[in-house]
């Protein structure tokens, strides 16, 4: 091998690390040596780089994007049991689930129904779906985020954290009926959904119906403005079924045999 090609390999290192290109740096010289070998054009080499790199790119992407959603791992439409859930249309969540058109234009998804039901699971699974085709979801509880926009409203910060929460496509607030009516913290609710109206998504699973909501924000005005909000533009998944946390422990409940009869002697 000549000097100059040395050289060139020797370099080759330091300028795929200063193009941050970290899995054509670690496979270059495998491939470089592999093309060497069978003769392969130099389009072929450069495809082959480039193709490793963008597919573990496109891993570590999907990894953070992850990690950043707090979603509940291990949630699936496909280990979703909608045949326990006859009033939700599977081919309907399939298609939330794999076209984002109702993203873009800021729709709304409430699952409503009693705890057990699923709600959690299919919004969650959905929301990984969502993920895996690029967009950026979050996942917290209701009462959780309520906390923290209300400490941000304390420190006169409110603002810059809902342009903050404003990066992701879609926000899922789990078990909003668990928040309650108090005017500090609940009005802070109320404004993040002021504020996303009509422009970014929000997702919400709720135990109560929307005429219980006034347990939630603290007057009727409030209410009524935001249940029109949410409702507007939005899929309503209605999920009044049997818990699956109960029919799961029925099995294991299992009656104990009376016991046996005595029988009497005849003489």
């Amino acid at each position: 091998m000549s000097a100059d090609a040395n050289a060139s390999g020797a370099a080759v290192p330091l300028m795929l690390t200063e193009l941050r290109l970290p899995t054509m740096k670690r496979l270059w010289a495998e491939l470089a040596a592999q093309s060497n070998r069978e003769g392969w054009t130099a389009e072929r080499l450069l495809h082959t780089l480039l193709g490793h790199e963008m597919a573990e790119r496109e891993t570590r992407r999907l990894a953070r994007a992850r990690a950043d959603s707090q979603l509940p791992p291990g949630k699936s439409l496909a280990e979703f049991d909608f045949a326990a859930v006859p009033a939700v249309s599977k081919a309907h969540v399939m298609a939330l689930a794999e076209a984002d058109s109702w993203i873009a234009q800021g729709h709304n998804l409430l699952a409503f129904g009693p705890p057990g039901t699923g709600k959690t699971h299919l919004l969650a699974a959905i929301g990984h779906a969502l993920i895996d085709r690029g967009l950026k979801v979050l996942f917290v509880r209701t009462s959780e985020l309520v906390q923290r926009l209300q400490a941000a409203r304390r420190d006169l910060r409110l603002p810059a954290e809902l342009a903050k929460l404003d990066r992701f496509d879609l926000i899922i607030l789990d078990d909003l009926s668990y928040a309650r009516r108090d005017q500090a913290e609940t009005s802070v609710l109320f404004e993040l959904i002021a504020e996303r109206y009509e422009r970014k998504s929000l997702a919400i699973t709720a135990n109560a119906p929307f005429s219980a909501w006034d347990e939630v924000f603290p007057d009727k005005a409030m209410t009524v403005a935001a249940v029109d909000r949410l409702v507007h533009h939005s899929t309503i998944l209605e999920m009044n079924v049997d818990s699956y946390r109960r029919r799961a422990a029925l099995p294991a409940r299992r009656p104990t045999p009376p016991p046996p009869t005595p029988r009497k002697n005849t003489p």
